[in-house]
């Protein structure tokens, strides 16, 4: 098999909300829907907790998070890379 295994883990890409506690930040993922009566674009939300092993994501970060194992009770996701840093805006 010449080509790459896809992963089965989903990936999302979301700002940090929270990065005040040890080894985890809070990430908030949006995405744009279409209503379903109206047909209006509306902004859905969601917050993850991501695992941060050395603490390297700061608050207004961008990054993509990606699925694991559970970790503890709230936080199933790692944060993976960093896609954009805070302040470059």
């Amino acid at each position: 098999m010449t080509e790459a295994k896809k992963s089965l883990k989903r990936t999302l890409v979301g700002k940090v909300v929270s990065d005040k506690r040890a080894k985890t930040v809070t990430v908030l993922v949006e995405r744009r829907v279409k209503h379903p009566l109206y047909g209006k674009i509306v902004i859905k939300s969601s917050k993850y907790h991501a695992h941060d092993e050395n603490g390297e994501y700061h608050l207004g970060d961008l990054i993509e998070i990606t699925e694991s194992r559970p970790l503890s009770k709230t936080k199933n996701w790692v944060a993976s890379r960093l896609v954009q840093k805070a302040g470059l805006l």
